[in-house]
Protein backbone atom coordinates (compact mmCIF):
# COMPACT_ATOMS: atom_id res chain seq x y z
CA UNK A 1 0.00 0.00 0.00
CA UNK A 2 1.47 3.47 -1.32
CA UNK A 3 1.45 5.57 1.90
CA UNK A 4 -0.10 9.28 2.28
CA UNK A 5 1.65 10.70 4.93
CA UNK A 6 5.01 11.54 2.83
CA UNK A 7 8.49 9.66 2.78
CA UNK A 8 10.52 8.30 5.61
CA UNK A 9 13.78 6.80 5.77
CA UNK A 10 14.86 4.21 8.36
CA UNK A 11 18.41 5.06 9.88
CA UNK A 12 20.28 2.60 11.69
CA UNK A 13 23.74 3.40 13.74
CA UNK A 14 25.79 0.35 14.53
CA UNK A 15 28.52 1.82 16.90
CA UNK A 16 30.89 -0.29 17.94
CA UNK A 17 30.83 -1.18 21.75
CA UNK A 18 33.93 -3.24 22.15
CA UNK A 19 36.57 -2.86 24.87
CA UNK A 20 39.03 -1.08 22.88
CA UNK A 21 36.72 1.40 21.71
CA UNK A 22 36.73 2.42 26.08
CA UNK A 23 39.11 5.49 25.41
CA UNK A 24 37.11 7.35 22.73
CA UNK A 25 33.57 6.26 23.57
CA UNK A 26 32.48 10.11 25.07
CA UNK A 27 33.64 11.51 21.72
CA UNK A 28 31.16 8.98 20.15
CA UNK A 29 28.39 10.18 23.04
CA UNK A 30 29.33 13.26 22.28
CA UNK A 31 29.16 13.43 18.34
CA UNK A 32 25.85 11.42 18.41
CA UNK A 33 24.59 14.51 20.43
CA UNK A 34 25.83 17.01 18.20
CA UNK A 35 23.50 15.07 15.53
CA UNK A 36 20.84 15.04 17.47
CA UNK A 37 21.23 19.08 18.17
CA UNK A 38 21.54 19.54 14.25
CA UNK A 39 18.53 17.26 13.32
CA UNK A 40 16.64 19.81 15.86
CA UNK A 41 17.78 22.31 13.66
CA UNK A 42 16.35 21.21 10.47
CA UNK A 43 12.86 19.91 11.75
CA UNK A 44 11.59 19.65 8.34
CA UNK A 45 14.82 16.95 7.24
CA UNK A 46 14.20 15.49 10.48
CA UNK A 47 10.46 14.44 9.47
CA UNK A 48 11.43 12.79 7.36
CA UNK A 49 13.43 10.44 9.30
CA UNK A 50 13.21 7.63 12.33
CA UNK A 51 16.50 6.89 13.88
CA UNK A 52 17.68 4.00 15.85
CA UNK A 53 21.06 3.19 17.56
CA UNK A 54 22.29 -0.33 18.19
CA UNK A 55 25.43 -0.51 20.27
CA UNK A 56 27.10 -3.80 19.54
CA UNK A 57 29.80 -5.94 21.45
CA UNK A 58 29.32 -10.01 22.41
CA UNK A 59 25.76 -8.79 22.51
CA UNK A 60 23.37 -6.20 21.16
CA UNK A 61 22.21 -3.44 23.08
CA UNK A 62 19.44 -1.70 21.25
CA UNK A 63 20.11 2.61 22.71
CA UNK A 64 17.12 3.87 20.45
CA UNK A 65 14.50 2.15 18.41
CA UNK A 66 13.17 4.06 15.75
CA UNK A 67 12.59 7.20 17.18
CA UNK A 68 11.66 10.70 15.70
CA UNK A 69 14.38 12.82 17.06
CA UNK A 70 12.60 16.04 17.09
CA UNK A 71 10.85 14.47 19.95
CA UNK A 72 13.63 13.06 21.66
CA UNK A 73 15.00 14.84 24.83
CA UNK A 74 18.54 13.42 24.96
CA UNK A 75 19.79 10.34 23.24
CA UNK A 76 21.24 7.28 25.20
CA UNK A 77 24.98 6.98 26.31
CA UNK A 78 26.82 4.18 24.54
CA UNK A 79 29.18 1.95 26.71
CA UNK A 80 32.12 -0.14 25.78
CA UNK A 81 32.07 -3.49 26.67
CA UNK A 82 33.67 -6.90 25.33
CA UNK A 83 34.61 -8.10 22.22
CA UNK A 84 33.42 -7.21 18.17
CA UNK A 85 30.38 -9.61 17.37
CA UNK A 86 29.12 -8.88 13.85
CA UNK A 87 26.72 -11.69 13.35
CA UNK A 88 25.44 -10.71 16.91
CA UNK A 89 24.12 -7.30 15.18
CA UNK A 90 23.67 -8.31 11.60
CA UNK A 91 20.97 -11.51 13.13
CA UNK A 92 19.27 -8.49 15.13
CA UNK A 93 18.84 -6.15 12.44
CA UNK A 94 17.96 -8.75 10.10
CA UNK A 95 15.02 -9.37 12.53
CA UNK A 96 14.35 -5.55 13.30
CA UNK A 97 14.07 -4.41 9.89
CA UNK A 98 11.41 -6.03 8.23
CA UNK A 99 9.48 -5.29 11.24
CA UNK A 100 10.22 -1.82 11.60
CA UNK A 101 8.97 -1.11 7.88
CA UNK A 102 6.37 -2.62 8.11
CA UNK A 103 5.05 -0.37 11.22
CA UNK A 104 5.78 2.13 9.26
CA UNK A 105 3.75 0.91 6.67
CA UNK A 106 0.63 0.60 8.66
CA UNK A 107 1.26 3.96 9.98
CA UNK A 108 0.30 5.16 6.33
CA UNK A 109 4.12 6.02 5.52
CA UNK A 110 6.20 5.46 2.10
CA UNK A 111 9.36 3.96 3.18
CA UNK A 112 12.16 4.33 1.71
CA UNK A 113 14.80 1.50 1.54
CA UNK A 114 16.28 1.67 5.17
CA UNK A 115 20.40 2.82 5.45
CA UNK A 116 22.35 1.66 8.01
CA UNK A 117 25.81 3.71 9.09
CA UNK A 118 28.09 1.11 10.85
CA UNK A 119 31.14 2.23 12.67
CA UNK A 120 33.89 -0.39 13.97
CA UNK A 121 37.29 -0.05 14.96
CA UNK A 122 38.47 -3.54 14.96
CA UNK A 123 38.15 -6.91 12.74
CA UNK A 124 35.32 -9.18 14.06
CA UNK A 125 36.19 -11.62 16.85
CA UNK A 126 33.53 -14.51 15.28
CA UNK A 127 33.78 -15.64 12.07
CA UNK A 128 30.51 -16.91 11.34
CA UNK A 129 28.20 -13.50 10.45
CA UNK A 130 28.99 -13.53 6.54
CA UNK A 131 25.91 -15.73 5.85
CA UNK A 132 23.44 -13.74 7.98
CA UNK A 133 24.91 -10.56 6.76
CA UNK A 134 24.09 -12.09 3.09
CA UNK A 135 20.49 -12.53 4.19
CA UNK A 136 20.25 -9.28 5.53
CA UNK A 137 21.06 -7.63 2.14
CA UNK A 138 20.03 -9.97 -0.60
CA UNK A 139 16.96 -8.47 -1.92
CA UNK A 140 15.58 -11.32 -2.69
CA UNK A 141 15.15 -13.03 0.58
CA UNK A 142 14.97 -9.75 2.98
CA UNK A 143 12.80 -6.94 0.53
CA UNK A 144 13.70 -3.92 2.25
CA UNK A 145 17.15 -5.34 2.69
CA UNK A 146 18.97 -1.74 3.64
CA UNK A 147 21.88 0.20 2.08
CA UNK A 148 25.12 -0.07 3.95
CA UNK A 149 27.72 2.54 5.09
CA UNK A 150 30.59 0.99 6.49
CA UNK A 151 33.09 3.18 7.72
CA UNK A 152 36.32 1.33 9.56
CA UNK A 153 38.72 3.32 12.38
CA UNK A 154 41.69 1.76 14.44
CA UNK A 155 42.53 -1.94 13.31
CA UNK A 156 39.84 -3.05 11.31
CA UNK A 157 41.16 -3.79 7.38
CA UNK A 158 39.96 -1.97 4.48
CA UNK A 159 38.86 -5.38 2.72
CA UNK A 160 36.55 -6.15 5.57
CA UNK A 161 34.68 -2.50 5.32
CA UNK A 162 34.27 -3.56 1.65
CA UNK A 163 32.54 -6.73 2.68
CA UNK A 164 30.07 -5.09 4.65
CA UNK A 165 29.36 -1.67 2.64
CA UNK A 166 26.72 -2.61 0.09
CA UNK A 167 28.38 -0.71 -2.48
CA UNK A 168 31.78 -0.14 -2.65
CA UNK A 169 31.48 3.80 -2.10
CA UNK A 170 29.71 3.34 0.77
CA UNK A 171 33.08 2.14 2.52
CA UNK A 172 35.59 4.30 4.09
CA UNK A 173 38.11 4.06 5.96
CA UNK A 174 40.22 6.10 8.30
CA UNK A 175 43.43 7.63 6.74
CA UNK A 176 46.23 6.10 9.12
CA UNK A 177 47.23 9.66 10.11
CA UNK A 178 44.00 11.01 11.53
CA UNK A 179 44.00 9.81 15.76
CA UNK A 180 41.13 8.14 16.78
CA UNK A 181 39.21 10.62 18.59
CA UNK A 182 39.26 13.22 15.71
CA UNK A 183 38.01 10.36 12.83
CA UNK A 184 35.04 9.43 15.30
CA UNK A 185 34.33 13.35 15.40
CA UNK A 186 34.38 13.43 11.30
CA UNK A 187 32.08 10.19 11.15
CA UNK A 188 29.44 12.00 13.64
CA UNK A 189 29.76 15.02 11.52
CA UNK A 190 29.88 13.25 8.10
CA UNK A 191 26.73 11.16 9.37
CA UNK A 192 25.04 14.13 10.40
CA UNK A 193 25.30 15.84 6.84
CA UNK A 194 23.94 12.56 5.21
CA UNK A 195 20.87 12.20 7.20
CA UNK A 196 19.95 16.13 6.88
CA UNK A 197 20.84 15.92 2.98
CA UNK A 198 18.73 12.46 2.74
CA UNK A 199 15.64 13.85 4.55
CA UNK A 200 15.45 17.32 2.35
CA UNK A 201 15.61 15.21 -0.58
CA UNK A 202 12.43 12.91 0.56
CA UNK A 203 11.26 15.78 0.64
CA UNK A 204 11.43 16.59 -2.85
CA UNK A 205 9.83 14.59 -6.15
CA UNK A 206 13.21 12.28 -6.81
CA UNK A 207 13.78 11.03 -3.19
CA UNK A 208 17.24 9.37 -2.52
CA UNK A 209 19.50 8.11 -0.14
CA UNK A 210 22.88 10.97 0.15
CA UNK A 211 25.96 9.47 1.87
CA UNK A 212 28.92 12.29 2.68
CA UNK A 213 32.70 11.02 2.63
CA UNK A 214 33.98 11.92 5.92
CA UNK A 215 36.33 14.26 6.53
CA UNK A 216 40.15 12.48 6.84
CA UNK A 217 38.35 9.27 5.77
CA UNK A 218 39.55 7.44 2.16
CA UNK A 219 37.54 4.88 0.14
CA UNK A 220 38.77 1.69 1.05
CA UNK A 221 38.61 0.79 -2.32
CA UNK A 222 41.43 3.07 -2.76
CA UNK A 223 43.81 1.44 0.14
CA UNK A 224 45.95 -1.22 -1.16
Amino acid sequence: MTGNRGNLLPVYVLADESGSMSPYIDELNRGLASLHEALLGEPMAAAKVRFSILGFADDVKERLRLADLRRENELPTLLARGRTNYRAVFSTLRQRIPQDVQALKKEGYAVHRPAVFLLSDGQPTDDQWADVYRQLVDRTVTPCAPNVIACGIGDVEAKTILELATQPEYAFVAIAEVDMGTAIAQFCMALTTSIVESGRSLGSAEPELLVQQPAGFRMAIDVV
